[in-house]
């Protein structure tokens, strides 16, 4: 893809390796200094509307260093934070490190630690710094195919707890027994507290064959379990279609890969040659994806019109898109969503009901109106940083940041409902909700 923000030097010439939690403590305390570090880590596995840079983060052997006081150029007359003084004070509790720290120090985890003390110092949500294990896995899921246990994973706004958000059936996580809701306290021997959520999915992920324990509370059970899962590869489909009764097809989506479009649309384009007559999109606990994806999707289904821009922090507006005036769909569309529904999923939901072309059941969507940028951080390309870089507004000013979008039909799923892994069509209300609105458009035309 092609990078649409204009990219800093920010030269890292050293591999860097696993980070671990020691050396992320050390490391935070070098990158941020006197920084309070606060992270507050949100959304799914794969929220997020995003553009990956494929350019070299560049920069030469002189990098970003540059005196006290001296900008760089391309800084806008900014002052860098690499200065000096930030050199001298790492170098000073290095060799305090070198002198009396009791412990031995990783030098690979104790640089990654400040990388990402640095990010996470500014205090946003979505950007986030990668070393090569944690890239890996961030690269893995926009690629539909990963080595793991098949579970999608969020974490709570609020409080941080890594919740197992869904179990995908016939995957290793199902058959061990994990549900929906169970939250994660512990990945092997390590607590995850407190830690983001990239890093709670990379210890997750590993080996094919190799088997991770699941240390899990239930609270419909209100007890701590241990479960051992042998990790396997998992191919996801993005989108699962079938015909419901009425010749209602139903069209899930789970996120927003290079194939979904694809999958999208010869999914709604067999259902429509099998009689459908209506159709929902289920874009429950859908974190979001590529943005071009689902501009795609978009322009194939809607009139012509703006579906989204990016605005940047100059004002500078780019990525605008527009769809054409064939509209393929001429049928009554219900599109189910929930507070886990983020980001792409929101661009796509807010576009249907601003456009008037379908109607929004299920409870108000997360709320993510901005957009982040991946950026490499050395020349090998396993290092990276995402960075947010601009707000995004759907069909022409709308910006759904912190607010999200508020269904036409408000349908909170049952209780019941929400702790079954394979939920039947029959308890699934918000499902029924949704079959009931498009009966009466059905009947009404």
């Amino acid at each position: 893809m092609d990078n649409q923000f204009e990219q800093r030097p920010v030269w890292q010439p050293e591999e860097p390796g696993k980070k671990g939690r020691s050396g992320f403590g050390i490391g935070v305390l070098v990158g941020v200094l006197s920084t309070l570090m606060v992270v507050l880590v949100l959304g799914t596995v794969l929220a997020g509307v995003y553009t990956v840079s494929r350019k070299n983060a560049g920069g030469g052997p002189e990098g970003p260093v540059a005196a006290e006081n001296e900008n760089i150029p391309g800084t806008d007359g900014q002052t860098t934070t690499i200065n000096t003084d930030l050199i001298t004070q790492s170098a000073m509790i290095d060799s305090y490190l070198d002198d009396y720290f009791m412990y031995e120090v990783d030098r690979e985890e104790l640089r990654d630690g400040m990388l990402m003390g640095m990010v996470a110092s500014l205090g946003d949500p979505y950007s986030e710094y990668y070393d090569e294990e944690a890239l890996r896995s961030f690269q893995d899921s926009t690629e539909g195919e990963y080595v793991g246990i098949g579970a999608a994973v969020t974490q709570e706004r609020s409080s941080g707890i890594v919740r197992i958000a869904r179990p995908y059936e016939g995957t290793p996580s199902a058959q061990a027994g994990l549900l929906p809701r169970d939250v994660i306290i512990a990945v092997d021997d390590t607590d995850v507290t407190g830690m983001e959520l990239n890093q709670v999915v990379s210890l997750i992920k590993g080996e094919e064959g190799t088997t991770v324990m699941m240390h899990i509370y239930r609270e419909s059970e209100e007890e701590y379990l241990d479960i051992e899962v042998v990790r396997a590869k998992v191919e996801i489909p993005t989108v699962i279609a079938r015909m419901l009764e009425g010749n209602i097809g139903y069209l899930e989506v789970t996120g927003f890969d290079g194939v979904t479009a694809n999958q999208f649309i010869s999914s709604y384009e067999a259902l429509k040659s099998q009689g459908m007559e209506a159709v929902i999109v289920d874009l429950r606990d859908n974190g979001g994806g590529l943005v071009d994806i689902v501009e795609e999707m978009l322009d194939y289904l809607l009139p012509e019109g703006t579906i989204f821009y990016a605005q940047d922090k100059n004002g500078v507006k780019s990525m605008v898109y527009d769809s054409d005036a064939e509209a393929a769909l001429d049928i009554p569309m219900v599109v189910l969503v929930n507070g886990n529904t983020a980001s792409a999923s929101e661009i796509f939901s807010g576009n249907i009901q601003a456009f008037g072309m379908g109607t929004i059941v299920g409870t108000t969507t997360y709320g993510k109106g901005v957009m982040q940028q991946l950026f490499y951080t050395n020349e090998e390309h396993t290092a990276a940083v995402k960075l947010t870089v601009a707000d995004y507004y759907i069909n022409g000013d709308k910006n759904v940041n912190g607010g999200g979008i508020v269904p036409d039909v408000e349908e909170e799923l049952s209780e019941e409902a929400a702790g079954q892994i394979d939920l039947a069509d029959a308890d699934d209300n918000q499902l029924q909700k949704g079959i009931e609105v498009l009966k009466e458009q059905m009947a009404g035309n």
